[in-house]
């Protein structure tokens, strides 16, 4: 009886941490957003299992294509991972019987956002996730003396166009009217007068 309830009080502990551990996200996960879109210069990892000879890394080059054996050039920036490798998937059926693709952003390259102006650092910064504005300020190193902190504007391409959204730094803690600390995307400019 004693073993059966060590064998039984085991299996449940094994199930739980089974659970646990299925919930847990990938490390590849953590590095990549939800939904995260491939840009230029992000580096992949397409692997074709059971066929060595196509698999390999790539960068993802500034016209937004990657090079791959049969297929030549094909488009990834504006995809997801899993777009990509139903495409990937799509046009190697040809060369290869229901070939299984995985795709894997291994380091992310193309979230670049621009802090200019009043700030200690100005310049180009990489972000390997996802940032707000008070983050992309403390990079620049904050505010310089007579920075208009009330001022700032986030210049973000939208399509052909550009769209000013503006972000006063002075009412984060305004209880009123309090300002969002809003996430910024790739090509974000901020820009401190």
């Amino acid at each position: 009886m004693n073993k059966t309830l060590s064998l039984l009080a085991a299996l449940a502990t094994l199930a739980v941490s089974g659970t646990a551990l299925a919930q847990r996200p990938e490390a590849s996960d953590r590095a990549v957003p939800a939904g995260y879109r491939i840009g230029s210069e992000d580096i992949l990892q397409i692997s074709v299992f059971g066929n060595e000879a196509l698999s390999r890394t790539v960068p993802v080059r500034p016209d937004g294509k990657i090079s791959l054996p049969l297929l030549n050039d094909v488009q990834a920036a504006g995809l997801t991972p899993m777009e990509l490798r139903e495409v990937l998937m799509k046009r190697l059926v040809e060369f290869v019987p229901s070939p299984e693709i995985s795709v894997m952003v291994t380091e992310v390259r193309s979230f670049m956002i621009s802090v200019i102006g009043q700030v200690t650092k100005p310049g180009r910064y990489d972000l390997r996730s996802s940032a707000t504005v008070v983050d992309a300020l403390a990079m620049a190193g904050g505010f310089k003396e007579f920075a208009g902190r009330s001022k700032i504007v986030v210049i973000r391409r939208e399509g052909g166009t550009s769209r000013r959204i503006a972000f006063d730094y002075d009412k984060l803690s305004d209880s009123k009217t309090p300002q969002d600390n809003f996430e910024l995307r790739p090509g974000d400019i901020v820009m401190v007068p």
